[in-house]
């Protein structure tokens, strides 16, 4: 059998967006991940689903499994094949023990590649607006393992460490955090040094507790903190407030669920995170075309019969239009059609394959589509509705209110629920890590409670684009809110409003 191959690939410090392009696409051709707990939970919502995932589940202090076991997996999926990529938080060769891995992979002749990640090191300081560098304080950085074996004194030359008179980056410390300020000053470090803790760096939980290396263990006590976090000694450290920017935007420390299909997540997303919110791209449910569909063919032969083209949903015209090009119908087939949406999003899908758009209800609902097409249409006009297998009937219902008119209502995807393995949705709403889940349609709401049963969805604050939504979401005893409009835009204004108060 042909060997396989590793990549062994640094995540970063968990933000999506300080992923590497490599390692991204690294991840999509794997056909088995290994993975580290502190890698970022919306990187791990990047993983195809069909690919395996082994959670090996090491952090600081926590090893469910231990090193040279993960050393035999890697070894074992590669020997039978398989693309692997061993995902780690932060930088595969920073205290991420990645040489120890390589060992075993060099000695049975495994080919692998190392995709370097951004480390917690530089990133996470960053991010509290520290930088490690500063001509006006300091001319090197250093950066040491704050983690240690039980019951073992630290191998740490503290004296040198001050001679350096660079910025100190402890990474694993946090359990240790007196010892390491005993050690410094100690070593003569001035008491009143800077010195900052920062926890869970690049997430919604991000905190920093900023004193100087004779008061931070007691600051420590006093305000608390949570794992992983790193420790930062030097002057750079009273810049933190002067630089201070992740903070600052409307949805920073907020974390919210998005529920729509992988395909239609990204613009929501992306609006999300440029107002600083940790967004976890969970979509409850998937479109599937269905196959063989012998209606849809013959139809797409037939287009010059019809005068009108109607799409509900963007998942409708990307069905569509590949359907399309997979029979080897010209888009010129559609000239002599008008073209009408349910909204925004879908009109942009549509316009997007370089078609303007002739209608669009001024309220997004089907039913306001379907009175708008029937007061638009002519006696006679013939409707063409390519749509969900099960679609909303309120638009039929208001078009066959003129019995002149002609619908041609075809399924041609399927809507699938799915539960994502990778994450416990549940344990998180419970532990209360989310503060918003964001839905776009009745059935997202549907598939999120298929793939959290029995939680107590009194816990879930849920912004909705539309009534029926908002709906489903209260018959499931959600705290429910509506967008103003049934655009994005309109559900992202929601939530930053909402985000001020809650």
């Amino acid at each position: 059998m042909k060997k396989g191959k590793v990549w062994l690939v640094g995540a970063g410090p968990a933000e999506t967006d300080l992923l590497t392009i490599k390692a991204k696409k690294a991840i999509e051709q794997a056909d088995v991940v290994v993975y580290d707990r502190l890698v970022g939970q919306g990187i791990l919502m990047m993983i195809p689903e069909d690919v395996k995932c082994i959670d090996v589940g090491k952090c600081a202090g926590n090893h469910t499994m231990p090193q040279k076991q993960i050393n035999q997996i890697l070894l074992q999926e590669a020997m039978s094949g398989k693309q692997v990529v061993r995902l780690k938080g932060g930088d595969p060769f920073l205290f991420g023990r990645g040489g120890e891995e390589l060992e075993l992979l060099s000695e049975y002749d495994i080919p692998f590649e190392i995709v370097p990640g951004i480390t917690s090191a530089i990133s996470v300081p960053a991010y509290h607006g520290i930088p490690v560098t500063h001509r006006d304080y300091c001319s090197s950085v250093h950066i040491i393992t704050g983690h240690r074996g039980k019951d073992k004194p630290y191998d740490i030359d503290f004296d040198a460490l001050v001679r350096t008179k660079g910025t100190l980056v402890f990474l694993m410390g946090a359990s240790a955090l007196g010892d390491i300020c005993d050690g410094l000053m100690r070593a003569g470090i001035e008491t009143d040094m800077p010195a900052a803790i920062l926890q869970k760096g690049t997430t919604s939980k991000q905190k920093q507790i900023v004193a100087t290396i004779g008061t931070l263990e007691q600051e420590v006590k006093r305000q608390g903190v949570e794992t992983p976090a790193i420790i930062v000694v030097g002057k750079v450290c009273q810049l933190a407030n002067d630089f201070s920017w992740y903070e600052k935007r409307p949805l920073s420390g907020k974390k919210i669920v998005v529920t729509r299909p992988k395909e239609l997540v990204s613009t929501l997303s992306e609006k999300l995170k440029s107002k600083g919110a940790e967004v976890l791209e969970i979509p409850t449910i998937r479109i599937a075309p269905l196959k063989n569909n012998i209606v849809l063919k013959n139809t797409l032969l037939q287009l010059d019969q019809f005068q009108w083209l109607v799409f509900t949903s963007p998942s409708g015209v990307d069905v569509f239009f590949n359907a399309m090009k997979e029979e080897k119908i010209d888009i010129r087939k559609l000239a002599n059609l008008k073209v009408a949406v349910v909204g925004e999003g879908t009109k942009k899908k549509v316009e997007d394959r370089g078609i303007l758009v002739d209608l669009i209800p001024e309220n997004y609902y089907g039913k306001s589509l379907g009175k708008s097409i029937r007061m638009s249409c002519c006696d006679g006009d013939r409707i063409l509705i390519p749509r969900a297998s099960i679609g909303n009937e309120e638009i039929m219902e208001e078009i066959k209110k003129n019995p002149l008119l002609e619908v041609m209502d075809i399924p041609i995807y399927d809507t699938v629920y799915s539960t994502p393995d990778i994450i416990n949705l549940k344990d998180e709403f419970e532990r209360g890590n989310i503060d918003f889940a964001v839905f776009t349609s009745k059935s997202t709401v549907t598939g999120f409670v298929k793939a959290t049963k029995d939680l107590d969805y009194h816990l879930v604050n849920a912004v909705c684009i539309g009534e029926q939504t908002r709906d489903e979401a209260q018959k499931n005893n959600m705290k429910t809110w509506m967008s103003k409009k049934a655009t994005i835009d309109s559900l992202v204004e929601t939530i930053e409003e909402l985000a001020s108060v809650i």
